[in-house]
């Protein structure tokens, strides 16, 4: 009795223990058990234009830190579009997607096992039209203070010129989606 009452306690722990690790995200995001891994390529040539009759969205991940060493480098953001997430960046990196024109929301989340971080979302909106390239920075932020660390995470449109410049110097990011 005492083994199954035991079997029970740890079922009913592990259920508890998993219920907490899922993270109550925005609508715009996607299902927060999809995690994804991402590779990354240098020397990719700029995206194409968009097809006929849809939009192309650029997500660049754009990481700092203020000082040299730092635990958890090399963020992996998962983007989500109208509810389901369409890829992630790793890094200093970078991916386009293809919508249809009109009303889409956009969400960026920090993808971690750390629920701290994993509350942390950027969201936007975006009125797409055909044919235009729209360009958003995922700004993935750490400052180290000499006993504390402070984690950032946002979402923004970026100008033409400055999109362009950052697609040249980071990576192209290919996300593998996962549960």
């Amino acid at each position: 009795m005492k083994a199954r009452s035991g079997a029970l306690l740890a079922a009913i722990m592990v259920a508890c223990i998993a219920h907490t690790w899922a993270a109550v995200l925005p609508d715009a995001c996607g299902d927060d058990r999809i995690t994804f891994d991402v590779k990354t390529q240098k020397g990719v040539p700029a995206p194409a234009v968009p097809d006929a009759g849809r939009a192309q969205i650029v997500f660049i991940e754009n990481f700092s830190q203020n000082q040299g060493f730092c635990v958890g480098c090399e963020v992996t953001t998962r983007v989500g579009l109208d509810g389901a997430w369409v890829g992630a960046n790793h890094g200093n990196s970078y991916f386009t997607y293809a919508v249809a024109p009109g009303q889409h929301h956009i969400c960026v989340d920090w993808q971690s096992t750390l629920s701290r971080l994993r509350q942390k979302v950027g969201l936007a909106s975006l009125n797409a039209e055909a044919g235009k390239v729209y360009y958003y920075e995922i700004k993935v932020r750490i400052r180290q203070y000499q006993t504390t660390v402070d984690y950032d995470l946002g979402l923004a449109p970026l100008s033409d010129d400055e999109a362009r410049y950052l697609v040249k110097i980071d990576a192209l990011a290919t996300a593998t989606a996962k549960q």
